[in-house]
């Protein structure tokens, strides 16, 4: 069984100095899932459906409601006994206390109880969805900037190799060895690099504002990268390894699909509480309540607030069916509208596995694909180095011209970076391959 085990590992020398931090990629990655403003916006959605939750489980509970209320009448009335007017000023109160529980209502209680602890799991899984996809940027990001790093480096060799260059032929043309034409074709390959290492640290510096960006970094604060990125792994010649096998974790342990699932199952449970709206309703009723009144008028005498409260109380207990008939079918259209969207949201649900099962093949493809380019490469580095330094000391003894020895330092630093590039982008497939597996896209500390 093949491997591929590499270390990237490059420093500048303003970077290495002495005390101060260097963020690895899983630092970063880390600190944007944790820092991120669009993350904790969909926290507060998280927040919201847990008090829709808890709402949906208290209406399993009898609503219950207390009653207070007074009555103060004043003006002429008609006296029943002596069919005359008179002048009544009479004060009446009431109090009461009322339970009211639904004991059926087709399942919709029990149904958006249901639905709400879905949304509620939904809305966490959502949380950590926006985390793992801010914590991707970021190491998307810090992969460019440790890529652009490297590029100055290699960039920094090659100018440095053509100043060497330049210095050997002007002292050759000075010994009558190289003419002047080999001097300017030096200067303009220095000058060519000098721009090339110019616009790499250009690059550099944008890779490093898209950094801080993906990590939602003050700008203000020094950031300073670990460019040593160390992976080891197994070439794609297990069969435990393939992008089937890898599509079967993710379809249960990704994020994505298991959002898509609950989307599913929520949309079921509305479905069930419109059905449910089609079905009899069954409640219970209670209640106690009692009563005070005096009249104001005249000599007229009552009995006490405490006689009159014991005397006047009343119980009631009832049972109510409650049978829907005829809504201008409101209801019957909202079986309908729940109805589809289930089906809308089983369509999604078949789609986002889709989707995710074909960016789970391109990472298999894409990582095992960089693998083998990077075995390959590196044989490649390798002999251009030979090539490079056999050049150079035949350049040096005047056997070849300056055009061949550029060509040659062309193709090995060329080769170097595309080395760089390949091993970068394996890591952040290797990495995408290991979360679709089920495994932590960072180390919690």
């Amino acid at each position: 069984m093949k491997k591929i085990i590499f270390t990237v590992a490059f420093s500048i020398g303003f970077q290495l100095v002495s005390g101060q931090h260097l963020w690895s990629m899983e630092e970063c990655m880390a600190y944007a899932a944790d820092h991120s403003p669009a993350v904790e916006q969909v926290r507060w959605d998280l927040a919201i459906a847990k008090a829709d939750q808890s709402q949906a489980l208290a209406d399993f509970f009898p609503s219950v409601s207390a009653q207070i209320g007074g009555q103060y009448n004043w003006g002429r009335n008609i006296d029943p006994e002596s069919n005359t007017y008179n002048n009544v000023t009479t004060f009446n109160n009431g109090y009461g206390l009322y339970a009211s529980l639904i004991i059926f209502d087709g399942g919709q209680t029990f149904n958006r109880y249901k639905q709400a602890r879905v949304e509620r799991k939904k809305s966490l899984n959502a949380v950590e969805m926006r985390r793992d996809d801010r914590a991707i940027a970021a190491m998307m990001a810090f992969a460019d900037a440790v890529y652009y790093q490297g590029a100055i480096k290699i960039a920094m060799d090659r100018a440095e190799h053509s100043k060497n260059v330049l210095r050997q032929t002007q002292l050759q043309e000075e010994l009558g060895l190289k003419g002047h034409p080999d001097v300017a074709q030096a200067q303009a390959t220095v000058a060519d690099d000098e721009y090339n290492l110019v616009h790499q640290r250009n690059l550099f510096t944008q890779a490093m504002l898209n950094l801080r960006a993906a990590m939602n970094y003050p700008h203000e604060k020094e950031i300073l990268l670990d460019t040593v990125v160390a992976d080891t792994a197994t070439m794609p010649l297990c069969e435990s390894d393939d992008a089937e096998t890898v599509y079967s974790i993710a379809r249960h342990t990704n994020p994505t699909a298991i959002n898509a699932e609950m989307a599913v199952q929520s949309s079921r449970y509305s479905y069930r509480v419109a059905k449910g709206g089609l079905m009899p309703t069954i409640s219970f009723n209670a209640g106690i309540s009692t009563s005070y009144f005096r009249n104001l008028s005249g000599d007229y005498t009552s009995q006490s607030f405490g006689e009159q409260f014991r005397n006047n109380r009343g119980e009631y207990i009832s049972a109510t069916l409650s049978i829907p008939l005829f809504s201008n079918l409101g209801r019957a259209s909202n079986v309908k509208r729940a109805k589809y969207a289930l089906r809308k949201a089983e369509a999604a649900r078949e789609e986002q596995l889709r989707k995710l099962h074909d960016d789970v093949a391109a990472a298999v493809a894409d990582r095992n694909g960089y693998a083998m380019e990077i075995l390959s490469l590196q044989a490649k580095v390798d002999a251009d180095n030979e090539a490079y330094m056999l050049n150079r000391r035949r350049y040096e003894e005047g056997l070849i011209s300056i055009i061949d020895q550029q060509l040659t330092a062309n193709t090995y630093f060329a080769s170097k970076l595309s080395l760089l590039q390949k091993q970068m982008l394996y890591v952040l497939k290797n990495k995408l391959v290991d979360y679709y597996k089920g495994n932590s896209l960072w180390t919690s500390k």
